[in-house]
């Protein structure tokens, strides 16, 4: 087996966090702002996160959800109503106060005394109150219900450490809000979206997720049940992809979200909400990526298949292009994944090999070159990005079909790809839950122990509540753990809860996250 010189300067083993912010730089995905916790998304990272848009709002147009757009600022009033929820919010709230900028005689300009607002408007950290307040006007009757509305949107979350992606003063999501007029029916589209985040996120961008309720302690502010789906990252920590809240009655008795009943009384409606946000694009960099970059599942890819003419400004440069978009053609005229293969036939001038490492960062998910030597024998050189190195040599993986065989095999390849990244993402995150500790000290010595990328810990616990869930935060917090969720169609509780001593009810993931 030969040494294989990778496209990174740093391996994931040696140092996660900065393999993930090269990986970010090499495929050119996107870059600081110059704004503090505001990231400028560049074509390739914001293609993937328009793809995620694309495929994602498919799904929530086919459950009857409308897209609407509702305003970036929001009153301060609006969530003083909710006082659960602007408590949770508080410290991550952006606000204006002043309308106007006036020169300072030094050269600069600072907000006009004279131009301060009646009411401080927030930047939208998320929009519940906003729209709630739209609901309480469009919704009069039993007969205005469901009403079901999503928005994409930006919004604004003032964080103190942030890194692209995942943790960003501004980021872009979507946020689905919906009425009903029963428990019974807001339960069942709590649980539909997150059924549709699950199958987004494992179907879509590869993602193995678990699906279940979050504790008390990490519920949205106001919200009476959230569930979230959680993914493990490359480094064993917890990343929470996509949330769905039943917020009960709470936020329409706020927003007084009223409705005459079919018998003719008045009643609040049941509301939900639900969002995943641009964290999925770090999700996948963490769950896919590799020392040589990016690797990008098909559906989610901009480009699925990169073709590399090798160009040498000679006159037979035109032959050798006529023949690669002969090829590009024969691609783009078939269809994978319910969709025509997305082909990009790159022209750029430079050097071919510089041109194939470039995609490689950037995780393409197949690339081809084709040479002049290629074209007179009628074969392609096709290289699979989740299959990149001949391990016995040390040199890319290449393929060498004919031109013909090339086009016909690359859905089928796509394809594969897409399920083998899914399986090697499973596999690797049930290689790491470990589910047999039952102690707080046998917890606290896996987590200490002298394990660089821990996993999770699946535990039984007794759900306590009050000051008892304080004291169990208090006991994960000084060991850097959080809980995550208590998923769904888990065998059920057969133990003793390793937090409290007391007889379990069910069980919980337990460890670092994002």
């Amino acid at each position: 087996m030969s040494a294989i010189r990778h496209a990174l300067n740093t391996k994931r083993e040696d140092d996660f966090a900065a393999w993930y912010q090269e990986v970010i730089s090499a495929a050119d995905m996107a870059e600081e702002s110059g704004v503090r916790g505001c990231m400028v998304i560049k074509p390739w990272g914001y293609g993937i996160w328009e793809r995620m848009q694309r495929l994602l709002d498919d799904r929530i147009k086919a459950a009857g959800v409308q897209n609407a757009y509702f305003p970036l600022f929001i009153p301060l009033a609006n969530f003083e109503r909710e006082a659960a929820h602007v408590d949770g919010f508080a410290k991550e709230m952006a606000v204006v106060t002043h309308h106007r900028l006036i020169a300072d005689g030094k050269g600069g300009l600072i907000p006009d005394p004279e131009a301060k607002l009646e009411e401080p408007l927030v930047v939208r950290p998320t929009s519940e109150t906003i729209i709630g307040d739209a609901m309480s006007r469009w919704i009069q009757s039993w007969r205005d219900l469901p009403l079901m509305l999503n928005q994409w949107a930006n919004v604004v979350r003032w964080e103190m450490r942030t890194r692209m992606f995942l943790r960003t003063s501004e980021f872009l999501w979507q946020e689905g809000h919906t009425a009903h007029a029963t428990q019974e029916d807001a339960k069942a589209e709590t649980m539909r979206a997150l059924e549709m985040y699950r199958a987004f996120a494992e179907e879509d961008l590869s993602l193995p997720v678990i699906a279940g309720e979050k504790p008390e302690n990490e519920r949205f502010p106001g919200a009476v049940e959230t569930w979230s789906i959680e993914a493990m990252m490359q480094d064993g920590k917890a990343l929470q992809a996509g949330t769905s809240h039943y917020l009960g009655t709470n936020f329409a008795e706020a927003a007084n979200i009223r409705y005459q009943d079919k018998e003719g009384g008045q009643a609040l409606a049941h509301t939900t909400s639900w969002g995943v946000s641009t964290r999925m694009v770090g999700g996948v960099i963490m769950t896919h990526g590799d020392d040589d970059g990016l690797r990008v599942p098909p559906a989610i890819a901009p480009f699925q298949v990169v073709i590399l003419p090798m160009l040498r400004d000679k006159p037979e440069d035109e032959a050798v292009i006529d023949y690669c978009e002969g090829l590009r053609a024969a691609i783009a005229g078939q269809q994978v994944l319910g969709e025509p293969v997305r082909v990009l036939l790159d022209t750029r001038p430079g050097k071919a090999a510089a041109k194939r490492w470039d995609w490689v960062r950037k995780g393409a998910p197949i690339i081809i070159e084709v040479g002049g030597r290629d074209m007179e024998g009628g074969v392609v050189s096709l290289l699979r990005r989740d299959a990149l190195w001949d391990l016995e040599t040390g040199k890319p993986a290449f393929q060498n079909p004919t031109k013909d065989a090339a086009a016909q095999a690359v859905p089928a390849l796509l394809a594969e790809i897409q399920t083998g990244l899914f399986e090697e993402a499973r596999e690797r995150r049930e290689a790491n839950i470990v589910r047999d500790i039952d102690t707080m000290e046998a917890l606290a010595e896996f987590f200490g122990a002298d394990r660089k990328y821990p996993g999770w810990v699946e535990v039984q616990w007794s759900k306590p509540t009050g000051e008892g869930l304080a004291k169990v935060e208090e006991q994960l917090k000084a060991l850097r753990l959080t809980l995550r969720n208590v998923p769904m169609n888990a065998p059920p509780a057969d133990g003793t809860c390793i937090f409290t001593g007391e007889p379990a009810v069910e069980r919980v993931y337990v460890a670092r996250a994002y």
